[in-house]
């Protein structure tokens, strides 16, 4: 016999959606709202470079990316992490596969027609669409955490009950996607703890370098030939705050303020906490990993005769292009000048990180509703028969799939508990 209980999901991006696929199957009348004209509009964004699913590492080191958050998320990884996310893929008739990072893509790379077969079956099964509903609150008078539900329409407010709310309201990265962060004064002043939202996955803004002459970050001379440009095969070392040491191998782009891309969203959360304890991070950069310094010293000490030092870098070092600009940028020209401190530039140029970049522009979001603030099964402790997940819980993880598949394995979490709950009662 059908259900006649309904749960409200608000937000459509891929934990409310997953959500709402757990709650219908469990027989339940599901509605989902969502601030934008369609569903999924960050889902699409992320795909438009090709869309990272998930990623292949070994359980223990994909469950180790969500640092100090791993442990409570470690037994929703477990039901359902990349293999699990890899078939569901499968059963939208999307065929995945392994790039040479380990990261996991659909075979045709795009997040488009995932969304499509995904959001056809949901409606297949029943559930219900609600765009361009912005969920405003609750009634000042609502006691009870289901109903009174406030959301702008374009007809006027509408008030909307339930008998369960599953929220996934993202963080407050790409606001104009929907993602704005609205959300926590209403359930601040619910009494529910929310750690302050930060950049995760961000770009940094370089403050002045040893061989700038005025102002923060680039030179314009630097900022004119070089912004935009990759800075390939590198490593990048720092210490942070507490005394530890973080390496990571990769590339990164030199941006109008500063450095972003893979090698630097993988090391954001340390560098900002850093920044916040210091007020500043210095950042080692090896641009030659493959050579060792005693190599670079021999070989930039021989003469260069009638060549250029650029000539002389390119042939004696590998380092040319924007590489080279950064060892111009970064260095006095008494280092530049001398072999053996050139040398050591190369292997671990320094360069101080000021801010990261401003949270709208973060890939992901930091911070959130506190996990102590929730129950085991992420239902908010002061407000009953309602459940968080994704982005808006107090978690990050680097790029690379983590993201995703905790957004993914939350909102089945949500929706499998938000379906016991009602069980429970009747």
């Amino acid at each position: 016999m059908a259900t006649t209980r309904k749960v409200i999901v608000i937000g459509g991006g891929p934990a409310g959606l997953m959500a709402a696929e757990i709650l219908a199957a469990r027989g339940l009348r599901v509605d989902v709202f969502d601030a934008m004209l369609s569903a999924g509009r960050k889902f699409l964004l992320a795909g438009i470079g090709g869309l990272n699913l998930t990623h292949s590492e070994p359980a223990p080191a994909f469950i180790s990316r969500y640092r100090e958050r791993q442990d409570v998320l470690a037994p929703m990884l477990e039901d359902f992490g990349a293999d699990a996310l890899r078939e569901w893929a499968h059963g939208l008739g999307v065929e995945t596969f392994v790039g040479s990072s380990g990261r996991v893509f659909p075979r045709e790379m795009k997040a488009a027609p995932l969304l499509r077969a995904w959001l056809h079956r949901l409606r297949e099964a029943g559930v219900r669409f609600h765009v361009r509903h912005r969920w405003l609150g609750w009634q000042a008078d609502t006691s009870n955490p289901t109903s009174g539900l406030r959301f702008a329409t374009p007809g006027g407010e509408r008030i909307v009950a339930a008998d369960a709310v599953v929220l996934a309201l993202g963080g407050a990265s790409w606001a104009k996607l929907g993602s704005d962060g609205a959300w926590v004064p209403w359930l601040e002043a619910r009494g529910i703890g929310i750690a302050p939202l930060k950049p995760a996955n961000c770009g940094f803004d370089v403050g002045r370098q040893a061989g700038s002459t005025s102002g923060e970050g680039w030179s314009g001379h630097f900022r004119e030939r070089f912004v935009g440009e990759p800075v390939k095969s590198v490593a990048a070392t720092f210490i942070d705050a507490q005394g530890e040491s973080h390496h990571r191998a990769g590339e990164c782009m030199i941006s109008a303020t500063g450095l972003e891309g893979g090698l630097i969203y993988a090391l954001s959360a340390p560098l900002r906490e850093t920044i916040a304890a210091s007020g500043s991070a210095t950042l080692h950069l090896d641009l030659a990993p493959g050579r060792s310094l005693e190599r670079l010293v021999e070989d930039l000490s021989r003469p260069r005769g009638s060549r250029s030092m650029s000539s002389h870098l390119q042939s004696k070092a590998g380092i040319t292009g924007v590489k080279a600009g950064l060892l111009r940028e970064c260095t006095t020209a008494a280092e530049f000048a001398d072999p053996a401190r050139l040398a050591a530039a190369i292997k671990a140029l320094p360069l101080r990180l000021a801010a990261p970049r401003p949270l709208d522009e973060a890939i992901s979001t930091a911070g959130g509703v506190l996990f102590e603030d929730v129950d085991e099964h992420l239902m908010l402790r002061a407000l009953p028969g309602v459940f968080c997940c994704g982005e808006m819980l107090d978690w990050e993880a680097p790029t690379g799939g983590h993201l995703l598949t905790a957004c993914f394995a939350t909102g089945r979490a949500a929706g499998e508990s938000a379906a016991d709950w009602l069980a429970s009662l009747s």
